[in-house]
């Protein structure tokens, strides 16, 4: 983080830091409050290495920490991590369509383990399938590598964890502001409908596209897996740089449940926070036409599932067409790409 952007930083929470100095002492200042917080988070040091470095009690440190990344959500979260309306979304698919050639993509989402220590008396709660107790940061991700959603949840898998989640049960309501459907660049054939990429974790549907089964593959859905992991990177990258620069995820969070969801949640806040001020701004993406044809989610016909295949059966067709297809995907795939 640069001076310039830590000054800016400073000036969104002063306020929030700034306490009343007592006839007995004087009040920690907000720029120690926030320097000590930054230090725990970027580099995973415990509160008793805190405790040598900045010369303040254990349980004081612990305060701070908690309190200085609470006022992180709830100050800038509206700045740098806004609902997105139906321009933004445009504007993220365009970003896609540009940077990894996938259209109509609003977002790649995948979920991260954080280990934590084990919480009292929480059974196998917070227990994962890696065999370590956990909590899951379930996000969708932009082309510059920026956070859209995100949510801290028990250690779940996935899939359920979308499913039960408020992004999930409003997709599945139409409640996100999605664009209308439109037709893919060139393509001559019915709109296809805005979607989000990711792995063999989560389910098929009109909104969610997730690669073929490995089993019996050839070359048009290799092509499908391959462009659609081209465009599902952004968020496996997005969860690598948020993990280098804030290094508090290296190692287990020593505190409670709720404790480390805040600590989760100001961590992605300041990386959306640094990537705005600190990572130069991205060359503008110049839209394609979009169209207002009715997609096949506004009236699907079968089961959700037959709706999803549908959707990505209109990709895989797209990707080996004239229109959408990459010089080098077929080298790619085979392996001879040089």
């Amino acid at each position: 983080m640069s001076v310039a952007t830590f000054d800016i930083l400073l000036a969104s929470l002063r306020s929030g830091l700034t306490f009343q100095d007592t006839t007995m002492r004087r009040s920690i200042s907000p720029e120690e409050r926030l320097l000590l917080t930054l230090r725990f988070l970027a580099t995973g040091n415990s509160f008793a290495s805190l405790h040598y470095e900045y010369l303040l009690g254990i349980s004081t440190i612990s305060g701070i920490v908690c309190h200085t990344c609470q006022l992180i959500w709830q100050r800038l979260r509206e700045a740098v991590m806004p609902t997105p309306t139906a321009d933004d979304w445009l504007r993220i698919a365009d970003g896609f369509y540009q940077s990894s050639q996938f259209p109509n993509c609003i977002g790649a989402l995948d979920g991260k383990h954080i280990r934590v220590k084990k919480p009292p008396h929480s059974g196998s709660q917070y227990f994962n399938f890696k065999q370590y107790f956990s909590i899951v940061l379930l996000a969708l991700v932009d082309s510059n590598y920026r956070f859209i959603i995100v949510g801290a949840y028990g250690s779940t898998a996935d899939a359920r964890i979308f499913c039960s989640s408020r992004m999930g049960e409003r997709l599945r309501a139409n409640q996100l502001a999605l664009p209308e459907p439109r037709r893919l660049p060139g393509s001559s054939a019915s709109a296809t409908p805005f979607v989000i990429v990711a792995d063999e974790g989560f389910a098929l549907s009109p909104h969610v596209m997730r690669a073929f089964p490995r089993r019996d593959l050839d070359d048009r859905k290799r092509i499908f897996n391959y462009r659609l992991s081209r465009a599902r990177r952004y968020v496996e990258c997005a969860f690598g740089i948020l993990s280098n620069k804030w290094r508090v995820f290296m190692s287990s969070l020593q505190m409670s449940p709720q404790n480390a969801t805040l600590v989760i949640q100001a961590c992605v806040i300041l990386h959306n926070f640094t990537r705005i001020h600190d990572v130069p701004s991205e060359p503008e993406v110049a839209p394609f036409p979009t169209t207002t044809s009715l997609g096949l989610d506004h009236n699907p016909q079968g089961r959700p599932g037959s709706a999803g295949l549908a959707v990505r059966e209109l990709f895989a067709d797209y990707f080996i067409s004239p229109e959408g297809a990459l010089s080098w995907q077929l080298n790619s795939i085979r392996g001879t790409r040089r």
